[in-house]
């Protein structure tokens, strides 16, 4: 499961809005499955594979938690995943993930 939430913002009209998610595995390479993944254009870096696209419906002035579970047809490698979050082609935060070994990761 990834979760998150957008800050409050008093600019940004309220209504639904489209985030593309990214996740990185441990050697840095982009999480990707058939049905899900896709591309996108950034307005810095260019077009950029996303992990998962996300509809969120944002009120204006409020601070917005997301959450969604994020499954992959391979098996999840221990280590450190970084997680970036991008809309309009901005990114808008990034974060990290550290799974360990152990439980439904072994």
């Amino acid at each position: 499961r990834i979760s998150f939430v957008i800050d409050e913002n008093r600019i940004a009209p309220s209504g639904p809005k489209e985030l593309y998610v990214i996740v990185y595995n441990p050697e840095g390479q982009v999480v990707s499955t058939p049905g899900t993944s896709g591309n996108f254009n950034t307005r810095d870096d260019g077009q950029k594979t996303y992990t998962s696209k996300v509809q969120v419906n944002y009120e204006q002035g409020k601070i917005t938690p997301v959450s969604f579970d994020w499954k992959q047809e391979s098996r999840y490698a221990t280590g450190q995943y970084k997680i970036e979050i991008y809309h309009n082609g901005y990114k808008i935060g990034e974060g990290y993930k550290t799974l360990k070994k152990g439980g439904l990761f072994s």
